[in-house]
């Protein structure tokens, strides 16, 4: 009886320590909460190093000393184990962000029940882009469904920029987009639109140009990739299941 009570007493215990915060991950949200307000700061958990922790900053991983005095920004890797500890830690933040996004607000390409989604920031004059979307029934046969996050690379009010938003504002967006792709005009329009929300999603994961290919699994692959290529690449990866 009284070893029941002892095993009783100690999961009650563990299960009140468990959900109990860290303390120290808690000292260094305010702390940088104060020294950079406004950061968009989200987990923060303890790195492998004593003294150091992760801190995910948008959609990027930063590590930072304890007392909040020194940022480290690079990858982490484990030498014994000759193993990057940053990379799957990234891929499963940017993951969730493509998890969490909203089909209605995205222009999509490719059956509802293909095999693998993958998300592409673009822009409409890129020239990689343009030869990717050239190609969008291939995609689509190999079991790959597209689904296009504007990115216009010459920024707000750009050309390009205009042609996104009129695009999106177009009566039928897809049609627009595949005109606009082969260089073709199409109707200048402005309305309620994602393309700056899409610009600013990017920047945060890093795009630095176009098109960038995301996995489910969050793995990101910069430029054009033949549907053939990519097909093998998908189905090579693990974790593809979400859509």
């Amino acid at each position: 009886m009284r070893f029941l009570l002892f095993l009783l007493s100690a999961l009650l215990v563990s299960q009140v320590t468990a959900k109990e915060p860290d303390q120290g991950a808690e000292n260094l949200r305010a702390s940088m909460n104060l020294l950079l307000p406004g950061l968009p700061l989200g987990e923060i958990t303890p790195s492998p190093i004593a003294g150091i922790y992760e801190v995910v900053i948008g959609q990027k991983i930063s590590y930072v000393s304890a007392d909040g005095h020194y940022l480290i920004q690079g990858t982490l890797i484990d030498l014994e184990l000759q193993e990057n500890l940053t990379e799957p830690r990234l891929n499963k933040i940017k993951a969730d962000a493509m998890a969490a996004l909203d089909e209605k607000n995205m222009l999509s390409f490719g059956p509802e029940d293909a095999k693998h989604t993958v998300t592409v920031f673009t822009d409409i004059d890129c020239g990689y882009c343009r030869k990717l979307h050239k190609e969008i029934d291939s995609y689509g046969e190999k079991g790959i469904r597209i689904r296009y996050l504007f990115f216009p690379r010459a920024g707000v009010g750009s050309d390009s920029y205009d042609k996104a938003v009129s695009v999106w504002c177009a009566d039928d967006s897809k049609q627009a987009m595949t005109l606009a792709k082969s260089g073709k005009p199409i109707e200048p329009k402005t309305c309620d639109n994602p393309v700056e929300h899409d610009m600013k999603l990017g920047e945060q994961m890093g795009v630095n140009g176009t098109p960038a290919l995301v996995l489910a699994n969050g793995k990101m692959i910069p430029g054009y990739v033949p549907a053939g290529r990519l097909g093998a690449i998908l189905d090579s990866q693990k974790d593809l299941n979400k859509k």
